[in-house]
């Protein structure tokens, strides 16, 4: 039995970028192309490994900026071998260029009613197909801002996955199922309509604290680690997290040397273990199986203390430089 990889990447315009006034081709630079260590780089570090990713890309900026950024992100991810799925961040659905951010829809998707959720993931799906990707099967709400009637909308636009659950990020994340939930599983509400839950992987960090297993959020033992765990354990999936822009300092202009050490490890152990641990496209639709009790890796302080060390010299050397 193997484990199935999904190493995700939520690919998408930084906000912050938009409300510092920067103009489209700067909030391109910045969040998609951020130092030399965004999507060409990161691409060219999968294929080096012959891994899979898959990218989710938020087309709500084209509401703004016109489709063609978005055709850009969409044909240099599918020019590369990657899928292409589905991400949502509204507020750009009343966002204005040049005013400092200041204008913008709701943040959080979960902060919708059921119907205007319902027409904000058409709308994100007509606008990503016109971009030149296949009609998504995956969804991933932005900052993990799903709940019950996010899945009620997906399983009635025939969507197969949602990759919203993040235990660790339990004030964002809504969807009704426990915050230790790492297994795929068929939520209640949504049984028989086609659409399985994929969490997040998250890790315990401190008692009644998790973690995301996330390029920026674990060190490379601790990931590691945790991927030796669920092979271990016989775990059904586990599911990665990275952004577009991490592997860049927060103004995007500048690598940070700290995150691109992790990308660079993680591929590596991907790599090593692929033969326990593929990675899978949703595409793929590999086969698994739904309702086991996966646990995550519990809390060990060693590795904890280690990560800090390693999350301050990130946030207070490679952050601040440049």
């Amino acid at each position: 039995m193997t484990t199935a990889a999904f190493l995700t990447i939520d690919t998408e315009f930084a906000w912050r970028h938009h409300a510092a006034g920067l103009d489209v081709e700067e909030i391109y630079a910045r969040s998609l192309e951020p130092a030399g260590v965004g999507l060409g780089y990161q691409l060219a570090e999968l294929a080096r490994h012959d891994l899979k990713a898959c990218f989710f890309v938020d087309p709500m900026p084209a509401l703004l900026y016109g489709i063609e950024p978005i055709r850009r992100m969409v044909s240099t991810i599918r020019d590369a071998g990657q899928e292409v799925q589905l991400h949502l961040h509204p507020a750009w659905t009343d966002a204005v260029a040049g005013d400092g951010g200041r204008g913008h829809g709701r943040f959080d998707l979960s902060d919708h009613d059921r119907a205007t959720q319902h027409a904000l993931i058409v709308r994100a799906t007509e606008l990503l197909v016109a971009a030149g990707a296949p009609h998504p099967i995956a969804f991933r709400a932005g900052s993990y801002a799903a709940n019950d009637h996010t899945l009620d909308a997906l399983a009635e636009l025939g969507f197969a996955y949602d990759s919203s659950h993040n235990g660790a990020v339990f004030g964002s994340s809504h969807i009704m199922l426990p915050k230790r939930q790492i297994a795929p599983i068929v939520p209640l509400r949504i049984a028989g309509r086609g659409l399985v839950e994929i969490p997040v992987t998250v890790v315990e960090d401190t008692p009644g604290r998790l973690r995301t297993l996330q390029l920026c959020a674990l060190s490379s033992g601790e990931s590691r680690r945790a991927l030796e765990h669920a092979v271990a354990a016989g775990h059904v999936a586990v599911t990665i997290v990275s952004h577009g822009f991490e592997l860049a300092n927060r103004q995007g202009n500048r690598a940070n040397a700290v995150h691109v050490r992790r990308f660079e490890a993680l591929c590596a152990t991907l790599d090593a273990m692929r033969d326990a641990l593929p990675t899978c496209h949703f595409r793929d639709r590999p086969p698994l199986a739904l309702g086991q009790d996966d646990r995550p890796l519990a809390r060990d302080p060693i590795r904890r203390g280690l990560r800090q060390a390693e999350q301050l010299w990130s946030n207070w050397v490679e952050e601040r430089a440049g």
